[in-house]
């Protein structure tokens, strides 16, 4: 047991791993940037889909498209396997208590995140695409017994998560995470501002997928079940709906940004 968890820590550290760490939060960026041009494009009257399907259609009809599509595969990997060795071994040796163990249930959660990213992009790649399938999925989770609970605590457990973010980013606590020390000064300045903007957009967009399963659950309604681009939509739609979708837009198109300032200067 102590040899697998010593190679599991050699793994941690190695170059290979950082690579593809790095790589992870560049093709993280890459995403989101899309998404990001996708919202401000349905902020502006355009039908487009704004979610992860439509940006992986929109980079798979450019040149090279397909290419990109194998990047992001590799990279959606790479990041998963960094964050599932850190939940194996934990972030850093002086890590005690409760602490370590929040810190190696956050990896673990996220590497399984970006696993099934991973492979729903390779999926993509090999059938050519898919729809949202939040409603359908959702309609299946509540028809099987104690479905609607499942369904209720997801939806608890991403809106609390949104929250959290947008917490984190007024606290500015994702600095640490950064070596600063390497970054010219206007990018230090402009990191901070960027990092906020960018995550409390990330983290309003997240509880608002969060809330429309809550309701969902709520009112045994799979309906209410909204996916990223739906989420945005219904935003679109309310009094100074495109203004706030605009606003959404910019922030997430700030947090792709800050993805890749996270994929050069995290500490990894």
């Amino acid at each position: 047991m102590g040899e697998t968890k010593q190679a599991a820590r050699k793994a941690k550290n190695s170059t290979a791993v950082e690579v593809l760490a790095r790589l992870g939060l560049v093709c993280r960026g890459i995403v989101w940037l899309v998404v990001g041009a996708l919202a401000l494009q349905v902020a502006l009257g355009d039908n487009a889909k704004a979610d992860k399907n439509g940006a992986l259609q929109a980079i798979a009809d450019k040149p090279f498209g397909h290419l990109l599509l194998v990047v992001l595969v590799v990279g959606f990997f790479g990041y998963a396997a960094w964050r599932l060795l850190e939940a194996a071994v934990g972030h850093t040796d002086a890590e005690e208590g409760r602490e370590r163990w929040t810190k190696r249930g956050t990896s673990l959660f996220r590497g399984a995140v970006y696993l099934g990213l991973a492979i729903s992009t390779l999926k993509f790649l090999a059938t050519g695409g898919s729809k949202d399938q939040t409603k359908p999925l959702t309609a299946r989770v509540m028809s099987a017994t104690g479905g609607r609970e499942l369904v209720f605590a997801v939806g608890a457990g991403i809106l609390i998560g949104g929250l959290a973010i947008v917490v984190r980013a007024f606290k500015q606590k994702f600095e640490d995470k950064l070596e600063m020390g390497k970054m010219p000064a206007w990018l230090r300045d402009a990191t901070s501002v960027i990092g906020t903007v960018g995550l409390v957009s990330r983290g309003l967009v997240f509880s608002l997928i969060g809330w429309f399963l809550l309701d969902a659950a709520i009112r045994f309604n799979p309906d209410k079940a909204k996916g990223l681009d739906a989420s945005l939509k219904t935003v679109a739609h309310q009094p100074f709906g495109r203004l706030l979708l605009l606003a959404a837009a910019v922030g997430l198109l700030g947090f792709a940004v800050w993805s890749f300032i996270e994929a050069r200067f995290r500490k990894i």
